[in-house]
C-alpha cells in the first residue's frame, strides 16, 4: 500500500504594501499590509468595496498587484511558482456553485488532488477524509444540483480540504445562511488545521470564528487586533461604516425578555 501524504503544517501569510487598481484607475488596494502567523485565524471586516475580496484573490495569484508583495510561508507569490503556491492556499468562495462544477460530489472533491498529481489511492483517501470531516459520508455519487445550500457549502469546503492546504481563505462564508448553519460553520472553521483568513460583513459570526480582526477601509488595514477589542471600538467601526452596535438595544431587550 502506498504511503499517504500527511497534512501540511499551517504556514504564515504576509502582504506588504499591496497596490491594485481597477481598469478605470481607481485603487482597490492602496498600501495594504498585514502579517498573519502560522495557524492563526484572522477575520477581515469592512464595507463593500473596501478591498477585502480583492486582497483574497492575491493570495494565490488570481490577481497580480501593481505594487507590493504577498508571501505564503515566506515564499513570494509570483508567476513562476503559482502551482506550488496554489497547493498551499485554498479559497472557499461565497457562492459554492463557483467550486462545484462536475456531475457528482465525489468527482468535485477528487478534482484538486488529481490536479496536484496524487495517485488514485491517495485521491480516494483524501476524498473519504474530506467528506467525513464535512459530515458528508455517502455523498460521493450525489449530484451537486440536488444538495441544499448548507450541503453545497460543506461540499465546497471539502474540495479545498482534500488538497491539504496550509492556508484556507473564506469569502463571505456566512452569507444567506440560517442561524443553525452559521453555528455549524463557525465550529468547522474553529477546528480547521490551517491558517485561516475570513472575509465577512457578518461581524458577529466572524468574531466567533477568529482570533484577530482586521478592519479594511479604502484599500488598506485601518486597524487590527484581538477580535473582541476591535469589536468593542465603536468609534473605529463608525468611522469605517460597519457599526453593528446599533443593534445593541434590540439584544438588550431580548436578554431582558422584553421581546
Amino acid at each position: 500500500m502506498a504511503q499517504l501524504v500527511a497534512p501540511h503544517e499551517p504556514c504564515g501569510v504576509e502582504a506588504e504594501g499591496l497596490i491594485y487598481r481597477y481598469g478605470d484607475g481607481r485603487a482597490a488596494l492602496d498600501g495594504f499590509s498585514v502579517k498573519i502567523e502560522p495557524g492563526e485565524r484572522v477575520g477581515f471586516i469592512g464595507p463593500s468595496g473596501a478591498g477585502k475580496s480583492t486582497f483574497l484573490l492575491h493570495l494565490n495569484g488570481i490577481l497580480k498587484p501593481a505594487g507590493g508583495v504577498v508571501r505564503i510561508g515566506g515564499q513570494e507569490v509570483a508567476s513562476a511558482n503559482l502551482r506550488e503556491i496554489r497547493s498551499k492556499v485554498g479559497i472557499v468562495f461565497q457562492n459554492p456553485d463557483d467550486q462545484l462544477f462536475t456531475p457528482t460530489v465525489g468527482e468535485d472533491v477528487a478534482f484538486g488532488p488529481r490536479n496536484l498529481g496524487c495517485s488514485e489511492e491517495e485521491t480516494a483517501e483524501r476524498v473519504r477524509i474530506a467528506l467525513s470531516e464535512m459530515r458528508l459520508e455517502g455523498y460521493e455519487h450525489r449530484s451537486t444540483h440536488e444538495l441544499s445550500v448548507g450541503e453545497k457549502r460543506r461540499a465546497a469546503l471539502a474540495t479545498v480540504l482534500a488538497m491539504r492546504p496550509q492556508v484556507i481563505a473564506f469569502d463571505e462564508p456566512f452569507a444567506n445562511l440560517d442561524p443553525g448553519m452559521v453555528e455549524q460553520l463557525v465550529g468547522l472553521i474553529r477546528n480547521l488545521r490551517a491558517t485561516v483568513l475570513l472575509i465577512s460583513q457578518e461581524i458577529l459570526p466572524a468574531i466567533a470564528s477568529v482570533d484577530r480582526l482586521a478592519v479594511v477601509h479604502k484599500g488598506r488595514i485601518e486597524a487590527i487586533g484581538p477580535a473582541l477589542e476591535i469589536a468593542r471600538d465603536r468609534a473605529l467601526l463608525q468611522r469605517c461604516g460597519i457599526d453593528f452596535h446599533v443593534f445593541g438595544p434590540v439584544w438588550q431587550q431580548l436578554l431582558n425578555g422584553a421581546l
